[in-house]
């Protein structure tokens, strides 16, 4: 399904209106308009693909004034594929079963080895970066690469900080809450920096984890 899923939008213009449509949670045309910088009548006749394809569906929010309800659009179920869980289904089952046999400290002891290995990986990625904002981005990338959805942002008040707004392992975070302070020590040690983790409404208003990084360089 996955495969199939990427030959149906494998044009970057329906990569992405697909991905800010993830981030915002739905969008009108001109707003996609603005965003990707794609003429309105070739957005619009993307959406009406996708729509057709089954990926994304309208619906109208009404207007507070007089006139017609604006037209957004959202993702359907079927675009789950294209932000990918990593088999959680599996993942939870295997981790109940060690935990029935070894103790219910077990799955967290076996994922914090699984952290740090990813945590090698993202050094590997981070490395050649000369400056903590290159390194920061090279970083944000490679989650990218292993089916998170996130991007790197900068502004005056909060400095420079990546707003991840899909994680494959959302389902076992749920399980096991302690993970999402493993992770982030890992991402310290990656980047050499304080990391600081909040779940909040990010720059299109949808919540979103807020990766905030501590010190620039």
């Amino acid at each position: 399904m996955f495969s199939q899923a990427l030959q149906d939008i494998a044009k970057p213009s329906y990569l992405g209106i697909l991905g800010e449509l993830k981030r915002s949670g739905g969008l009108a045309i001109p707003e996609l308009s603005s965003l990707l910088e794609m003429s309105y009548m070739g957005v619009k006749q993307h959406c009406i693909k996708l729509e057709e394809l089954g990926y994304v569906k309208a619906w109208r929010v009404p207007r507070v004034q007089v006139g017609r309800p604006q037209k957004l659009y959202k993702l359907t179920k079927k675009a789950d594929p294209l932000f990918p869980t990593g088999g959680v289904g599996l993942v939870l089952s295997l981790l109940e079963g060690v935990r029935m046999s070894f103790g219910d400290s077990a799955p967290e002891k076996l994922l914090y080895h699984y952290f740090e290995k990813e945590r090698d990986l993202w050094l590997k990625a981070v490395r050649p970066g000369k400056s903590l904002v290159e390194k920061a981005t090279r970083f944000a990338d490679a989650r990218t690469r292993s089916g998170h959805f996130c991007h790197c942002h900068y502004n005056v008040k909060e400095g420079f900080f990546i707003e991840e707004y899909h994680h494959p392992l959302h389902e076992v975070f749920v399980k096991y809450p302690n993970l999402m302070a493993m992770e982030t020590r890992m991402m310290e040690q990656a980047l050499g920096t304080q990391v600081d983790r909040d779940v909040r409404k990010g720059s299109h208003g949808v919540k979103c984890t807020i990766y905030r990084i501590g010190t620039l360089g």
